[in-house]
């Protein structure tokens, strides 16, 4: 069951861009919209979504702009959206205490265990032997603002850890990469086949993780009560982590 306020008519997936990605052919702004049955709504969008988000004046509006770039025609504003994001949406309570006071922890050892690298939700990951990337050393820095701001901008009501909220818009962060082997997404994805581009098709994993995250949440990995609710969280299926190499 969903969590109480949780509900959507449509589920939207952003895969993120940096902020001057119109330079990167490979790697844009990609979004994908799927209606209350599952499908996909208009046509998916590529191309950078830095004009859309500075021209928008409050969530609705951005919400709707989002709808007309895939040439949608609904009233977005009116009904709840639940987009899912393709970036990180935070960074670890120990790096923002380091950068903001120089308040340091103590030893710091391997890499994927290393808190100013990466946030607990990536630390988890690494311990079923996924490989998140870390929005310090992974050049992912330009994509990670980009998602906050919107955050900021559009949805800055955190009403738990990894949820955010504005009127009828609810955002979350995903990973595409972690939903490879998770037989949930792919029966979820065989529909669709490949979109266009790798772009559209990690927006449209993530507008699958929207649709999870309403519909059924108890597929998803939720974040421990200790996680800070500044980190955000990462929402991947269970189903796609390989027990066998966690060490927990």
């Amino acid at each position: 069951m969903s969590h109480r306020g949780d509900s959507a008519a449509w589920y939207v997936g952003w895969d993120v861009g940096g902020w001057n990605c119109d330079k990167n052919s490979k790697s844009r702004d990609a979004i994908v919209i799927l209606d209350a049955n599952r499908t996909v709504a208009g046509k998916p969008w590529r191309g950078n979504l830095r004009a859309t988000i500075n021209s928008a004046a409050n969530t609705e509006a951005f919400a709707a702009a989002l709808f007309a770039l895939c040439e949608v025609q609904t009233k977005a504003s009116a009904v709840p959206v639940a987009l899912a994001i393709d970036t990180p949406l935070g960074f670890s309570a120990e790096f923002t205490r380091l950068v903001s006071g120089l308040q340091a922890v103590g030893g710091v050892g391997r890499s994927d265990t290393n808190p100013y690298l990466f946030r607990q939700t990536e630390r988890r990951l690494f311990e079923y032997g996924l490989k998140p990337l870390s929005a310090i050393k992974d050049m992912i820095g330009s994509q990670a603002t980009k998602g906050m701001h919107v955050l900021a901008r559009f949805a800055p009501t955190a009403i738990r850890c990894g949820v955010w909220r504005e009127g009828g818009l609810t955002a979350i962060e995903a990973y595409p990469s972690a939903c490879k082997t998770s037989p949930t997404v792919r029966a979820l994805q065989e529909p669709f086949g490949k979109l266009a581009n790798g772009d559209q098709d990690d927006a449209l994993t993530c507008a699958l993780i929207a649709y999870l995250f309403v519909n059924q949440p108890e597929a998803l990995l939720a974040p421990e009560p200790a996680v800070p609710m500044s980190e955000g969280w990462i929402w991947v299926p269970k189903d796609g982590m390989n027990p066998k190499e966690s060490t927990i």
